[in-house]
């Protein structure tokens, strides 16, 4: 379906502004994005002679085209959907926290463990919420862990860990919406366009960083000093909940009904890329051009339905699960992404109307050219803006769906600089991340203080310090990074030694508010 783009000037940065402020002022997401699209092919409409009715039926063809072609994303996320449902169902998750608390034998290792399920279930952020909690909380209890830090290790290998994990559901929408905004074919493809942001994604491997350091060395500060001090003498800020019935989780679950279809995922999904890639073929293919070459949200959908198929031979003939139960989690796990599918849809849409219909990236170009904007500061300046939107959307996927094609646009101004453009791209998620991490109305950050069965605010005032301190640390490495000309080791090294410091002054901090609090007693 072709679209013929015309010269709107202004006007062709209006929708991505629309949609920006309607969701700072309503905190919501969808409507803001589907008003920013209406308001764009509006326009479009009326300036090329068209009037209403041509406008509703161009969005609604814009929509289906985009839609269309990025369709493996939506069978992905369905099918991821469908597993997270199908697993927590099973008790896999259960048995793994049964498991875990023969194993753990100290309040750290009860820190480490729960990082570590975080880490391991990387493909997607729900899914991490809402099983990590449910797992670890019987063990964090034991230890006199609070639930607050409880939640803030839970949001601290979720989002950060997805927006660096190449087989993720994250790593779809990411890979989806680089490739949909790289119309100079800057990249090989969407998938090694992903690869390449990691190492300059400051955020998510500083708060990694950060996770560890505190899960060690048990480091409060803020109001989550006062959560652990009450957590030692019994008091873990728990919630009373429900949570799930027995009906809904089965008993028969073992451990290996959680690694098996995650890991089954992992290892399908890694075998079609090379597949597409050309790796099986009669070329012979190597391995690194493979996954270069490969389809990766086709490859996503035949590794997730392959994954789909073992979890029904895993449970079905050991009766884990009926067959009734097991197709009956289809619904619910497709209707749990819906969310996630209308806010990638609209993203989509509205790229659409900036690049198809209005100019904007011929508009915004002329605007970088003309204005002599520093692009080595991008990086710093677009991290502040990601960071900023994020947090006041509640969203990271609503965030870089907005301002990747724009990033992209203004780095196409000097597109023999690639460097520029991954670090750009790197600060758009990792600002993004930050935003959604930090936010109070952001579904992670609800998700998390709900699986961990803490009060949502105390969940967020007591992670906000943490996670200023590294967005802080991100900012001077990526302002290094742009006085080195984009160097990785500047910039992720300046990084993490600011990181260094910040740990070792808020250390020495802790130690003489212990004191003082020990005098005072």
């Amino acid at each position: 379906m072709e679209f013929h783009a015309i010269d709107a000037g202004w006007l062709s940065i209006l929708p991505p502004i629309v949609a920006i402020v309607l969701a700072l002022i309503t905190k919501e997401v969808i409507s803001s994005l589907f008003i920013g699209i209406a308001f764009g092919v509006i326009t479009y409409s009326f300036s090329s002679g068209g009037g209403i009715i041509k406008a509703m039926v161009t969005m609604f063809q814009l929509m289906v085209s985009k839609l269309g072609g990025n369709l493996n994303i939506v069978l992905f996320l369905a099918i991821l959907g469908i597993i997270v449902v199908l697993v927590t169902k099973a008790g896999g998750s259960q048995a793994y926290g049964n498991w875990a608390a023969t194993k753990i034998k100290s309040k750290s290792q009860a820190l480490l463990a729960t990082s570590a399920l975080g880490i391991i279930i990387f493909v997607d952020d729900y899914f991490n919420c809402l099983t990590v909690g449910t797992v670890m909380k019987p063990v964090t209890d034991k230890y006199k862990i609070a639930r607050a830090k409880l939640a803030y290790i839970i949001d601290s290998t979720a989002a950060p860990v997805c927006i660096i994990a190449p087989i993720s559901s994250w790593a779809a929408a990411v890979g989806s919406t680089l490739g949909d905004a790289d119309k100079s074919g800057m990249f090989k493809s969407d998938l090694m366009a992903f690869i390449q942001t990691i190492p300059y994604n400051l955020y998510a491997i500083l708060t990694l960083i950060m996770v560890v350091v505190v899960s060690v060395t048990h480091l409060n500060y803020g109001p989550m000093r006062k959560f652990e001090t009450r957590a030692g003498k019994g008091d873990m800020g728990a919630l009373d909940s429900a949570g799930l019935s027995d009906e809904e989780i089965s008993d028969k679950g073992k451990v290996i009904d959680l690694i098996i279809p995650i890991f089954g995922l992992i290892i399908f999904s890694i075998m079609f890329m090379l597949y597409t890639g050309g790796f099986f073929g009669p070329d012979k293919v190597g391995i690194v051009k493979a996954i270069g070459n490969c389809d990766s949200s086709s490859s996503l959908v035949y590794g997730g339905f392959t994954a789909l198929l073992l979890t029904f031979i895993l449970y079905v003939p050991r009766k884990i699960l009926s067959y009734k139960d097991f197709f009956g989690a289809i619904s619910t796990g497709v209707q749990a992404m819906v969310p996630a599918i209308l806010i990638l849809t609209f993203a989509w849409t509205i790229g659409g109307v900036c690049r198809d219909l209005l100019s904007t990236g011929q508009f915004v170009g002329h605007l970088v050219q003309v204005s002599h904007f520093p692009l080595f500061l991008l990086p710093v300046v677009i991290f502040i803006v990601a960071a900023f939107l994020s947090f006041s959307m509640g969203t990271a996927w609503g965030t870089f769906g907005i301002l990747i094609p724009i990033v992209t646009i203004i780095c196409s101004a000097d597109s023999s600089n690639i460097t520029l453009l991954i670090t750009a791209l790197s600060a758009t998620l990792g600002g993004s991340v930050f935003g959604d991490h930090c936010s109070p109305i952001s579904d992670t950050t609800i998700l998390s203080s709900t699986g961990a069965q803490c009060s949502h605010m105390d969940h967020v005032s007591s992670q906000m310090p943490y996670a200023i301190s590294v967005a802080g640390c991100c900012i001077i490495g990526y302002l290094i990074g742009a006085l080195t000309g984009g160097n990785l080791f500047a910039t992720l090294g300046s990084g993490i030694l600011s990181l260094v410091i910040v740990l070792v002054i808020m250390s020495k901090r802790a130690v003489k508010q212990s004191k003082k609090s020990l005098t005072e007693g």
